[in-house]
């Protein structure tokens, strides 16, 4: 599915989003503890649920129907895009009502369920009807939606230690994470990595791009990718390198006109990620906005000390040159309450990359050694299309053995790695010594480590993606 190019100027793009965003609604989130386990459903299934929700241990758990339309007609797309954000900002809407109501939930146990859950399951009725009417419109129209409109309450597992209380760094001490809990010591973790055997035909070489750490400190709330023309759509703020022209209303002339942060300016490619903040108080640009502290997103911005953009072969095989403006999302935003099977990137510290990578906690790094986010990005193509409807099914990661599914090529895949001079934060007393650190993320996300993700949109010009293609397949190292 190829996205149309927009022939509207951006500002009045960036109009239009600001007015639909006020219709979708804005307004302040106050946050508490609060995620989703499995085996519960809703407020009413007994006194540890009801107890769980009085001391504002749960989170709003809602099946995600984004990632369920594998197909959507380019006529029907813009307005399906516009109807998955509003899902989005009603959970969010839904769990400041819950974080806000703890005395109503104290006093009747199923309130959370009949004032919060319900009137959710209701808003996201509708909106899902008419994601299907608009769909139906202009092709058959999908059946069973409905099935995804009910959501649940369940425990968080961000319960205070004995004698501890909440992460009181957080905006307002409501303490929405992380938790003690998040965070291992590396040195304690069994080795885990794997590394599969590479064939004789191989691609060995790599592809780098510089493209800086964020220096020009880029930030915004939005995801072109998942909700273009949606102003905080992604309701935790991003950094971003390469293309510096990337928000809601971006189309790809306006990545193709703008300037880039990479060394090699052939490559003005996006790539950005959800930022790390340090839990220590301070107050950000964002402290009082939308996907920054009025939706739990709090604590000083941390820059990375060093980010690599390395492209990487096949290990059964040449690969193949990107099409330009190849969306990729590796990872899920949303895997705490999604489950882990999209969750992709990995925690590590320097050191221990070649023996530990840590897909749901922290690592609490010795002294000396820096924390490590790395991404791997998907490394199959289907060969048509530059973006699906669930940002997913045109992509895909090659099996254990390297091999690419069926009718899919091997592309130069993406590894993003992320280095952070940060100290290990002190979990023995919560955090208070030394804070914690954490991604930002949607607010039922709880900040997990889990949730970690990255988005790449490639705006390679041909001649530097032949390069690198080349570079690869011939096994050099080049830049």
């Amino acid at each position: 599915m190829r996205r149309n190019t927009r022939k509207r100027s951006k500002t009045a793009r960036r109009a239009v989003g600001a007015a639909a965003a006020l219709a979708i609604g804005a307004g302040g989130l106050v946050t508490v503890n609060l995620y989703a386990s499995a085996g519960e459903t809703g407020a009413s299934k007994g006194s540890t649920q009801n107890q769980a929700l009085a001391a504002g241990t749960s989170t709003i758990d809602c099946p995600d129907v984004g990632q369920q339309l594998t197909s959507v007609p380019a006529k029907a797309k813009a307005q399906v895009d516009k109807e998955l954000a509003l899902l989005d900002k009603q959970i969010s809407e839904a769990y400041q009502r819950l974080s806000t109501s703890q005395k109503a939930i104290q006093q009747d146990p199923n309130f959370a369920q009949n004032a919060i859950v319900g009137p959710l399951k209701d808003k996201r009725k509708a909106t899902i009807d008419r994601i299907a009417i608009a769909i139906g419109r202009v092709a058959a129209k999908p059946q069973g939606l409905d099935a995804l409109a009910a959501c649940t309450l369940r425990a968080s597992g961000n319960q205070p230690t004995a004698g501890q209380g909440g992460n009181n760094t957080n905006a307002g001490g409501t303490g929405n994470g992380p938790v003690a809990a998040d965070f291992v010591d590396i040195t304690k973790v069994k080795s885990n990595v794997r590394t599969p055997a590479k064939s004789a035909k191989a691609s060995k070489g790599v592809f780098v791009s510089k493209c800086g750490v964020n220096a020009n400190k880029l930030y915004n709330s939005d995801n072109i990718i998942v909700a273009p023309g949606v102003t905080n759509g992604a309701h935790h703020v991003h950094d971003y390198v390469g293309n510096q022209d990337n928000d809601a209303f971006s189309s790809d002339q306006d990545f193709a006109k703008a300037g880039t942060s990479c060394q090699n300016r052939g490559d003005k490619s996006s790539y950005y990620w959800p930022v790390l903040r340090l839990q220590d108080g301070t107050k950000e640009f964002d402290a009082d906005k939308q996907g920054g502290g009025a939706e739990g997103n709090t604590g000083r911005i941390l820059t990375a000390k060093k980010a690599t953009l390395n492209f990487v072969g096949s290990p059964r095989g040449k690969v193949v040159a990107m099409p330009k403006f190849l969306r990729i999302i590796t990872g899920d935003a949303k895997a705490f309450v999604n489950g882990t099977a999209n969750a992709n990137a990995s925690w590590s510290c320097t050191g221990f990359e070649n023996k530990v990578q840590l897909k749901d906690k922290y690592p609490l790094c010795p002294s000396g050694s820096d924390v490590v986010r790395t991404s791997k990005f998907q490394s199959c193509w289907d060969g048509r299309n530059i973006d699906s409807a669930n940002h997913r099914t045109h992509v895909a990661f090659a099996d254990a053995g390297g091999n690419c599914p069926t009718g899919f090529k091997a592309v130069p895949q993406l590894v993003q790695r992320l280095v952070y001079d940060v100290d290990a934060p002190s979990v023995k007393d919560n955090g208070k010594t030394r804070p914690f650190f954490s991604l930002d993320s949607f607010p039922e996300q709880q900040h997990k480590p889990v949730t970690d993700h990255g988005d790449f949109i490639n705006v390679f010009d041909a001649k530097l993606m032949n390069k690198a293609v080349q570079c690869i397949n011939t096994g050099r190292k080049c830049s």
